[in-house]
């Protein structure tokens, strides 16, 4: 329906003739997948000769079809779910938190066990600001109101007039979409960025307490006659206005501003909400018997702010539920307009604790006299989301890069006069020096103008932060992650600024706050060495002490999948990986220490993407202990958290997976099984090593990619790249992957594969058994081929080598074919290993989605290598020219994207 709606707006628009160009283009695409001889030739002839209008039009018609492909197939989805729900019935639906329960019953986990394993349950998932999110929010709101029309038209009785009605303004809105601009005019600030995060994620507010009321449902069918206590474990964490690690953009003053931002936001949700119940709560004296501590608090309330007596009095003096709720009303009101890093207004909450503090009396009060049922539907909520998203939301992180702390820490120091060259000294004269100057007074003077801007920067966020911990407590903050952490000073340069500027503030009179300072480790050599820098960071008595003001003596680590599988490849990345994660969880349990693992994955496959509960499952066991916290980033907040229903059924299965993996733990992998990663590993790694450090890849990958044109896409606050790119190591992760991905490559998910497997069999008769058998029996070496069997289904080497044929140079041919023939091997190695005839042969549904979209993806990439090839051969000095063709190739990566839903 959607389709051929489109079509009739399309052709209104651009005539029948222009319509027919892109109707042939559509046709010709499918006929090239059919295999029909000559029509690739006929395609490329054909684009060859549009004029940039009717490329224009071709792009935005093809793209917006994806755009509605998209809504339609989330609708699918979400009837998909409640489809199961029905015929479910009474039994748990797969990988639900009703499953979860179930299955530990199963296990034989008493009502203690499952307690034990409760009370250590902490999820944080973090939203980001990286820029892979190509759409506009203004076309993500148009797309929303038409699927609330879809929705409408599955689930409600409409009459004939109401149907004509409501086609006419999907038609309308479709019109609208097909006149809007498809491309932000300007990069977005920071604080856009947070303000579409909190677009995304506003569903949250309900879906948060439904989870959490599930949970308890489950616990009461399976554990009836125990008394089990579901704590509140479920939180949101946020990067965005906090992510200063190669942003010039996040400044102290930003972050300053978002903590605002977050905090009003949250305070008038919990406003609204109380609202609502106020007009809910209305029960009167005369049927009920309020708790005398109620009515006391009423009374008190009045004296102590003569400004709210007025209210109460045009409340019956029955109604005391009422009352109490006007005075909760009054009290956020005055809360809304404070700062982060200021006090509310006299009678304002300081604390969502004191808020809390409130609702639980009113819940009290009611359950006394006899209204469990009442606090169970209204109030139960409403605590759930306070204890969630506190005053704050979403905690917020900061990150900078290790090299920043030291550079400021050398100003600082010679300020102190307690080192001349910092940045000279080895790493046990840098710990010395550190550890000895905690006892400085400190050495910045008031007025900082004086100092290097970086040096201020990290000054002015450390007070900013110190203001907030002083004012609000640690809720509002997640951690301090340092990016390219290498050494234990580079956590106690953090500690050592941190301890300066509380005691700034206090005068030293108050004890040092923890604030979680969290080492990224994102290098292949780095994950190979974290755990030795974790032994002595923990070995480090001056960080000991700091780490005993953790409330559970726990440290947290993160861990980069994008940049390391840009370092080492698929193969070793995702061991290395691993591997770290094992190792750091014995040195943290021979330190009697609680790891939390920070998982900073991307939405590619290439960037640790892939289904989130099958991600989990595969990691060890160790590693886990019920705690764990991951990156959410660009497109996929869009795909997982526009929706409500959708959003729930994600953190259901997230939820799921680490109740499982904690309370009925895999058996640790064979020693044979550790061998052959390590084996295959180590081959991986050097085949891809030999790939990207080819004298002529940097240059192939400029010319056989849309990079160049993806690095001025405006669709992030920070730049896409650290300094000029003279290597790989100038390129963010995630444009990298992006750009893999729109040439239908996606390399960085399988490089290196088939040539380690092969290697590894080659001569063997039964070599490939202990592959098979580890895919059956390992969740991580499952997880493992199973992304990249769905990368190597969603590439397309007869796309990319229309890309390739771009880069005329000599090596390009050398290049073209070592990245064909890896593609055939890895190819091959899954099909063995998983034992079926084709790519995605075990989930067909999955490969019919691809096998679908294909065919209308195909003229898209067609269109762009046409554009790119225009674009390297116009006159550079004729402007006009330029900008139109760049603005089509930003058109087309934008539709590349929504056809393959996703970006990088």
């Amino acid at each position: 329906m959607l389709a051929a709606m489109l079509d009739e707006i399309v052709e209104e628009h651009v005539g029948h003739e222009h319509f027919h160009v892109i109707n042939t283009l559509r046709r010709l695409a499918k006929e090239r997948r059919a295999g029909l001889p000559g029509v690739e030739a006929e395609l490329v002839r054909r684009i060859e000769a549009l004029t940039k209008e009717e490329t224009r039009e071709a792009i935005r018609a093809l793209s917006i079809y994806f755009d509605l492909a998209n809504m339609a197939e989330d609708c699918r989805r979400i009837e998909v779910l409640r489809e199961r729900g029905r015929q479910a019935g009474t039994r748990p639906i797969h990988e639900s938190l009703a499953d979860a329960v179930a299955q530990l019953k199963a296990a034989g986990l008493d009502a203690a066990q499952v307690q034990a394993l409760l009370d250590r349950l902490s999820i944080d998932m973090v939203f980001t600001a990286h820029p892979t999110e190509a759409k506009r929010r203004t076309t993500r709101n148009l797309l929303r109101r038409m699927r609330s029309i879809l929705e409408e038209f599955r689930h409600q009785d409409l009459l004939p007039a109401e149907i004509d009605d409501r086609t006419d303004e999907l038609r309308s809105l479709m019109m609208v979409l097909w006149e809007t601009e498809m491309i932000r005019p300007r990069p977005p600030e920071v604080l856009d960025e947070v303000a579409r995060g909190l677009y995304f994620t506003a569903g949250l507010w309900d879906v948060a307490p439904q989870l959490l009321n599930g949970l308890r449902k489950a616990i009461a069918d399976h554990y009836p006659d125990d008394k089990i206590t579901v704590p509140q474990f479920l939180r949101f964490g946020s990067w965005m206005g906090g992510d200063r690690d190669g942003n010039p953009n996040v400044t102290a003053d930003v972050t300053a501003e978002v903590l605002t931002v977050l905090r009003r936001h949250t305070v008038e949700q919990h406003l609204a909400t109380c609202r609502d119940l106020r007009w809910v709560l209305v029960m009167s004296g005369r049927e009920t018997h309020p708790d005398k501590r109620l009515v006391d608090a009423v009374s008190q309330a009045g004296v102590r702010w003569p400004e709210l007596r007025e209210r109460l009095e045009f409340i019956s003096p029955h109604e005391i539920f009422r009352a109490w709720m006007t005075v909760i009303r009054h009290r956020l009101e005055l809360t809304v307009d404070a700062d982060a890093g200021s006090a509310s207004a006299v009678g304002g909450y300081a604390s969502a604790d004191e808020l809390e503090a409130d609702v639980k009396l009113l819940a009290d009060s009611i359950i006394a006299d006899g209204g469990q049922r009442i606090v169970d539907t209204f109030l139960v909520p409403w605590l759930d989301q306070i204890r969630t998203f506190g005053f704050h939301f979403a905690r917020l992180d900061v990150r900078q890069d290790s090299f920043d702390h030291e550079q400021a820490l050398a100003e600082m120091l010679r300020m102190a006069g307690a080192c001349d060259d910092y940045g000279a000294l080895d790493e046990r004269g840098k710990q010395k020096i550190l550890v000895e100057a905690l006892k400085l007074p400190v050495p910045w003077p008031k007025d900082a103008k004086a100092l290097d801007g970086g040096t201020r920067e990290s000054i002015a966020l450390l007070r900013l932060l110190a203001r907030t911990v002083k004012v609000q407590g640690t809720g509002p903050l997640g951690g301090y992650v340092i990016s390219m952490t290498h050494h234990v000073s580079d956590l106690l340069e953090v500690l050592l600024v941190w301890t300066w500027a509380w005691r700034e503030l206090t005068g030293g009179d108050d004890d040092l706050p923890y604030l979680p300072i969290v080492p990224l480790f994102e290098t292949i050599d780095d994950l190979k060495r974290a755990s030795d820098v974790l032994a002595a960071l923990l070995e480090n008595e001056t960080y000991r002490e700091y780490l005993r003001r953790s409330p559970l003596s726990e440290q947290m680590i993160m861990l980069g999948y994008s940049d390391s599988t840009k370092d080492g490849g698929y193969v070793a990345a995702v061991w290395g990986l691993n591997r770290a994660m094992h190792e750091l969880a014995a040195v943290a349990a021979r330190h009697d220490v609680r790891i939390v693992t920070f998982h900073g994955r991307g939405g590619a496959l290439g960037r640790g993407g892939g289904p989130t509960a099958r991600a989990i499952r595969s990691l060890p066991p160790v590693a886990i202990g019920g705690a764990i916290r991951m990156t959410e980033q660009g497109e996929v907040l869009a795909e997982r958290y526009d929706d409500p229903n959708i959003a729930r059924r994600h953190l259901e299965q997230v939820c799921w997976a680490v109740m499982l993996i904690t309370g009925v733990p895999e058996p640790l992998p064979r020693p044979e099984w550790v061998a052959m990663m390590n084996d295959l590993s180590e081959r991986a790694l050097a085949h891809y090593r030999k790939l990207i450090e080819d004298p002529g890849f940097l240059a192939f990958f400029d010319r056989a990619t849309p990079i160049s044109e993806i690095e001025r896409l405006p669709i992030g606050s920070r730049p896409a790249k650290r300094r000029e790119r003279k290597s790989l190591a100038d390129l963010r992760a995630i444009p990298w992957t992006f750009a893999w991905t729109q040439c239908r490559q996606i390399l960085p998910a399988w490089f290196g594969l088939g040539t380690a497997i092969s290697q590894i069999v080659e001569g063997g008769d039964d070599a490939w058994q202990p592959l098979q058998q580890m895919y059956r029996e390992w969740p991580f070496f499952q997880a493992l081929i199973d992304n990249a069997e769905l990368a190597l289904a969603k590439a397309d080497m007869g796309i990319a080598r229309q890309y390739t044929l771009l880069d005329e140079e000599p090596s390009a041919e050398r290049l073209r074919q070592t990245i064909a023939s890896e593609y055939d091997l890895s190819r091959g190695a899954v099909l063995m290993i998983t034992g079926v005839p084709e790519l995605l042969g075990g989930t067909p549904w999955l490969q019919r989605s691809i096998g679908e979209r294909n065919p209308y993806v195909d003229p898209l990439n067609f269109l762009q290598v046409e554009l790119l090839k225009r674009l390297r051969h116009a006159d550079a000095d004729d402007e006009p020219e330029v900008a139109a063709l760049r603005d089509l190739v930003r058109m087309s990566i934008q539709g590349v994207a929504a056809g393959l839903r996703t970006t990088g």
